[in-house]
């Protein structure tokens, strides 16, 4: 991979990147390059994007595609970085929510549903992230919301990133379920419910006690699509209680 020419392109807003040069006048831009790579991506995944592929997509040689980007590796980071963007969020300036923890609970549905739409995002690395400027507006964003509310730097720079954690780890579930649904045709809650006989066979009360009280009791009278969305909002919402306990008086 050629790191420093990804960079280049990532960040090719601020004119340093190269166009294409030589031979005829470019048929193409490379925003639309990355656009015909994310739908592909979004309808068949991750694993059907192909230089080749797209370029029959744009009706271009393949040989053409690499006049725009240098291979497929560089290709997927500006897609990932691509989708990031389409969170849309409030930059230094601009209008955003009232109180930070609004400002959170927009980053977090933005987030979840960029995941949604796109479900080959749950392949990206959170270890090794693609340093572009959709990643970087997510993050000053998160800091910008919790670095005036009276932490430490430090401690304001863990909570960023424990939020930032927890929501690209349920975004990345949220992702798998509807990556799942598309490629067998099958909802979560189908699937479950063929497996009913698990519990009408299978299923030892006696060894499982905490479990059939939480069931007898309602605790899992709900969908399980519906199950994870309150899971996750009541994780979010225990996760900025104790930052905010944190909070000097």
């Amino acid at each position: 991979m050629d790191f420093e020419r990804s960079l280049e392109l990532l960040w090719r807003d601020r004119g340093e990147a190269r166009q294409p040069t030589r031979g005829r006048k470019p048929k193409l831009t490379l925003d639309q390059v990355i656009a015909t790579g994310v739908a592909l991506a979004d309808g068949a995944g991750e694993a059907t994007v192909s230089m080749s592929r797209i370029a029959e997509e744009l009706g271009v040689g393949t040989m053409t595609l690499y006049t725009y980007v240098p291979g497929k590796t560089e290709l997927l980071d500006l897609m990932v970085d691509s989708v990031l963007a389409e969170r849309d969020l409030p930059g230094p300036g601009d209008p955003r929510p009232d109180g930070w923890r609004e400002q959170v609970r927009l980053y977090a549905e933005r987030t979840l549903a960029v995941f949604r739409a796109h479900p080959w995002l749950r392949s990206t690395s959170m270890v090794r992230p693609v340093l572009g400027p959709g990643l970087m507006a997510g993050q000053e964003y998160l800091i910008a919301a919790v670095s005036d509310i009276g932490l430490a730097p430090r401690k304001a720079a863990a909570a960023a990133n424990s939020i930032e954690i927890y929501v690209q780890a349920n975004a990345t579930l949220f992702a798998e379920t509807v990556q799942v649904e598309q490629q067998t045709g099958q909802s979560t809650d189908a699937w479950w419910g063929q497996r009913s006989v698990f519990w009408e066979k299978y299923f030892d009360v006696d060894r499982h006690p905490a479990m059939t009280r939480i069931w007898e009791s309602g605790g899992y009278d709900i969908e399980t699509c519906e199950a994870a969305d309150e899971s996750f909002t009541f994780g979010l919402e225990r996760l900025l209680d104790g930052i905010e306990a944190l909070i000097p008086s």
